[in-house]
């Protein structure tokens, strides 16, 4: 059988701070972007050499913003890529040069290490190992000190034993040299996974800056299929069998709860995307409900050279979307009770397709679910909490414009639910907040409605004919007119919930 390391799946909480470090410092080639085959709003990449060799494919799950893991028993702990003899020093000078975090150097299993982290603070080993090279794309890094293909990995075992026993039996690896508490296994191509004795260590947490699974190589889908049958009479803890579409896959738990993948060799990348072309479209996985709305809510990034939006830590989290053919609007996005930054861009790219989306996240959270600001029961609202995040929202749009240059003329906010609560309370509170909202299912929230000048404000309220907060989003539109503003009404066929109405009643009303 084909023995061997497929790719390696690990995390990232910063899509464009790990294509900077493995395409802009290590040099490898960003081969494939799809959504995710789990969760399609997870954007998934996939980099390797310059023809996406197995042995080469180093994959990320994004988890944009998402909370840190760490690294423990029952995990991949480090990722080891093989260099030339000799070319530590070229790469640590690199890494130098390029601030990459260096932990330092050291001699394993005879080889020379240089121990890096990347932005999300893998471990990720530079191995002066004489192993075939691959063809990797051309960069600003010599031929001769260009990564060379996946060396290994790192397992965290409280069963050493069965984790080594499990691994020689199934997957082609065959036993190799101990080194303290390590034993390595090596594949027919000279790869090898490190089985580390992590009896005692604390349980891994799954996050950014860990590895989800290690992926090792079949000859074929016939090959996974015949390691399936031989599993299922072991009674081991099998998943469903998957075809990825590029590569046929199933996954396991060995003894020591690492998950593995055993991933065959083909078809490849190239199924949809010629050699040339690799990793320039995002695909999303058959079956995807409403593909495009699912694309515009995965995170952009730009390659080394290309044109990216740089972020800001400003008050609120916050995400763009940029389309290709942007015309100059913007649109700023507060979701509802348990959303998050990406919520309501499918509806407004459905509204507004050449507009550019900003979503925003709220910093407040009740029951462990996010909100805009605190509330003390049902309909019963914290005034201050109100008035405090008021202020934070109006700071955030003078922010906005003067970081990313956006034109107050060609903003608009738009707000649904507790969202919509929020941006409403701003336009009393703080008047020229925005000059045009759109508030969707909203209601009045605030105890004493302040007297101002709204004069110059046009506000589009979306209610629905059967949501029971209808009066009060009737109450709120009667409030910003008797202030000033202009203010349009429209009933939905809906109650409180979003509904197929709502993208072309904004549409509608954004284009008069």
């Amino acid at each position: 059988m084909t023995s061997g390391i497929h790719h390696v799946t690990l995390i990232t909480g910063d899509v464009q701070a790990n294509v900077d470090f493995y395409v802009g410092f290590l040099g490898l080639r960003l081969v494939k972007r799809t959504g995710g085959y789990e969760d399609a709003r997870q954007l998934h990449l996939f980099y390797g050499d310059y023809a996406a060799s197995p042995g080469s494919l180093i994959t990320f799950l994004v988890w944009q913003g998402g909370s840190t893991g760490q690294a423990g028993a029952g995990q991949v702990s480090e990722l080891a890529l093989a260099i030339a003899p000799g070319s530590i020093g070229y790469w640590l000078e690199r890494a130098l040069t390029h601030q990459v975090k260096v932990d330092g150097t050291s001699q394993e299993f005879g080889e020379t290490v240089l121990r890096l982290r990347d932005p999300d603070g893998v471990i990720v080993k530079l191995v002066s190992a004489n192993l075939p090279a691959l063809t990797m794309p051309a960069t600003d890094i010599p031929a001769e000190h260009a990564i060379r293909r996946i060396r290994g990995v790192t397992l965290l075992s409280e069963v050493q034993e069965e984790t080594t026993a499990f691994l020689t039996r199934h997957f082609g690896f065959r036993s190799g040299p101990v080194e303290g508490p390590i034993q390595r296994l090596v594949s027919d191509v000279g790869d090898v996974l490190d089985i580390r004795d992590a009896a005692g260590f604390w349980p891994g947490a799954p996050g950014t800056g860990t590895a989800d699974h290690v992926a090792l190589r079949a000859s074929d889908a016939a090959a996974v299929e015949a390691t399936a049958t031989e599993l299922q009479k072991l009674n081991s803890s099998l998943t469903n069998f998957h075809d990825r579409q590029y590569f046929t896959s199933l996954y396991v738990r060995e003894p020591g709860n690492v998950l593995i993948e055993m991933a065959s060799d083909g078809p490849g990348f190239t199924l949809d995307e010629t050699l040339e072309k690799l990793g320039h479209t995002l695909f999303m996985p058959p079956n995807t409900p409403d593909p495009e709305a699912m694309e515009v809510m995965l995170p952009q990034f730009g390659l080394p050279g290309e044109e990216r939006t740089v972020y800001r830590d400003l008050i609120y989290k916050h995400r763009f979307f940029t389309p290709e053919d942007a015309d100059g609007t913007t649109i700023a996005l507060l979701h509802g009770t348990g959303g998050d930054e990406t919520d309501l861009m499918p509806l407004a790219h459905r509204a507004a397709p050449k507009a550019t989306l900003l979503g925003l996240r709220g910093r407040s959270t009740e029951s462990g679910v996010q909100r805009w600001f605190r509330s003390f029961g049902p309909s019963i609202f914290d005034q201050k909490d109100i008035r405090f995040e008021s202020r934070a929202l109006d700071a955030f749009f003078q922010e906005i414009r003067s970081t990313y240059r956006l034109e107050p003329e060609k903003t608009v906010a738009l707000g649904y639910s507790n969202g919509a609560n929020l941006l409403g309370a701003a336009l009393f509170l703080h008047p020229g907040v925005v000059r045009r909202a759109v508030l969707i299912r909203p209601v009045m929230v605030l105890d004493a409605v302040p007297e101002t000048d709204l004069t110059g404000t046009s506000v589009l309220i979306l209610l629905g004919e059967t949501d029971a907060f209808r009066p009060q989003g009737e109450r709120l539109a009667d409030a910003l007119r008797n202030n000033g503003a202009t203010v349009e009404v429209r009933l939905i066929a809906a109650g409180h919930d979003l509904s197929d109405e709502d993208a072309p009643a904004f549409g509608n009303w954004l284009s008069a």
